[in-house]
């Protein structure tokens, strides 16, 4: 049976998949400015913890890196819908992290937001106050 009139249905989306690509082109960006991975998706053990997208190095700095994807601008975009709950989570991530050091190194929180096809990087985007 013919149609007229109807685009055939879009492909359903995968927000995973679209978030790792995200993640991966944050990560190559970054990269390409010099900062050196030190590690990917750290994760608190057990339940309401928190998790830590990139962890870099800038020179001397350590940098944890949140990646927020949004295909529109709505509601502030993806740089904005960052919450204060999500930040004390990537806080208590980020001291969890630290602890493997004996003399924590300086540390800052970045954020790279990907949205409507145009990164953008914005350093030192919150801290852990």
């Amino acid at each position: 049976m013919e149609m007229f009139g109807r685009d055939p249905p879009a492909p359903p989306r995968n927000p995973k998949a679209a978030g790792d690509a995200a993640e991966d082109r944050a990560l190559h960006h970054l990269l390409q400015a010099g900062l050196r991975l030190v590690a990917r998706n750290y994760r608190t053990p057990g339940r309401g913890g928190g998790e830590i997208d990139l962890v870099m190095r800038d020179g001397a700095t350590l940098v944890f890196v949140e990646v927020r994807r949004r295909g529109r601008a709505d509601f502030g975009g993806a740089a904005a819908s960052i919450s204060s709950a999500k930040r004390r989570r990537i806080v208590f991530a980020a001291r969890l992290f630290l602890m493997r050091y004996a003399s924590p190194p300086p540390c800052r929180f970045d954020v790279v937001a990907v949205q409507e096809g145009r990164l953008q990087w914005l350093r030192a985007a919150f801290d852990a106050a």
